[in-house]
């Protein structure tokens, strides 16, 4: 091995010791612990607890509340997943030649920038019934057989909640949608141009499938998004009337630090990060398996 392979070897391992030592310090080493502190009792503040197998996975399989709480999440999910195809439109609008296509960008990402907790107080007040502007709204166009106790009825609130999320996080994924596809080939769409493809031909049969990569992206932070929410549902209604608006990250903090059950918070957490890995694991065996290989496994 020559001087300059050797060095070349050096500056590489070097420049991997810090990421690789953060990342055991703050990820690997805390996952493992959580692991542990899943077979324990221990309510977070005493110095001694007790290792008890696996009994807080049956507690948690058993806990109706919890999958209540999961069921919430499905709303965020399902709702981000029809909002797809609706992103996907936006960004194929907003790469055309649109005119004032820059404030449209602009405006479509400002709610993704804003800090969760503001956005969630400010909708707090636009859905309040006290002087709320979405009743203020209603009203305006003589729909008051509309109003409804928008963040107490438990027939709807995690419903307008999805809402909000998606005023929120659509933005995002409009703009990852759109730098896929402005980094195709502009020959290959001006050839399917002057062959006579239209819009719809164009969308379906050269930008949906260039861009499969970054669909199966969003898909999967849906997914993780969905399974996580948090902010909105803490900000806007602490779970509450009850647990129907209960999610299952809010659940496991509540756990955690109103009931002070560390264990059995653990073993949540460690759940979530299960069926993050598994439908992570699902999804990429479909996407790359199936649809990127048009439909032939192998």
């Amino acid at each position: 091995m020559n001087s300059l392979e050797r060095q070349k070897k050096i500056f590489i391992i070097s420049s991997l010791v810090i990421p690789m030592a953060l990342l055991i310090g703050f990820v690997v080493v805390p996952a493992f612990d959580l692991i542990r502190m899943s077979f324990t009792n221990w309510d977070g503040y005493s110095k001694t607890y007790d290792y008890i197998g696996i009994g807080n996975y049956f507690d948690m399989l058993k806990n109706k509340d919890l999958w209540q709480s999961l069921r919430n999440n499905a709303v965020y999910f399902f709702g981000h997943l029809l909002f797809i195809p609706v992103e996907l439109m936006f960004a194929v609008l907003l790469t055309s030649k649109l005119r004032a296509s820059k404030f449209y960008k602009t405006m479509v990402f400002m709610p993704y920038i804003i800090n969760g907790v503001a956005i969630s107080y400010a909708f707090s007040y636009f859905f309040s019934p006290i002087n709320g502007a979405f009743d203020e709204i209603l009203t305006l166009f003589h729909l008051e057989p509309l109003i409804r106790n928008w963040l107490s009825d438990q027939k709807i609130v995690n419903f307008v909640l999805a809402g909000v999320s998606l005023w929120r996080f659509s933005g995002y994924h409009v703009i990852l949608f759109m730098a896929a596809l402005q980094s195709l080939p502009q020959d290959v769409q001006e050839a399917a141009r002057v062959d006579g493809a239209s819009a719809w031909q164009m969308f379906k049969y050269i930008q949906i499938p260039a861009i499969m990569l970054m669909v199966d992206f969003v898909l999967f932070d849906n997914i993780r998004g969905a399974l996580q929410v948090f902010d909105i549902p803490y900000v806007m209604t602490s779970g509450g009337p009850g647990y129907a608006s209960s999610t299952f990250t809010l659940y496991t903090i509540d756990t955690a630090f109103k009931y002070s059950n560390f264990g059995l918070a653990s073993t949540m957490a460690v759940a979530i990060m299960i069926m993050i890995v598994v439908i992570y694991v699902v999804q990429n065996k479909i996407i790359h398996g199936v649809v990127l290989k048009g439909g032939k496994k192998g």
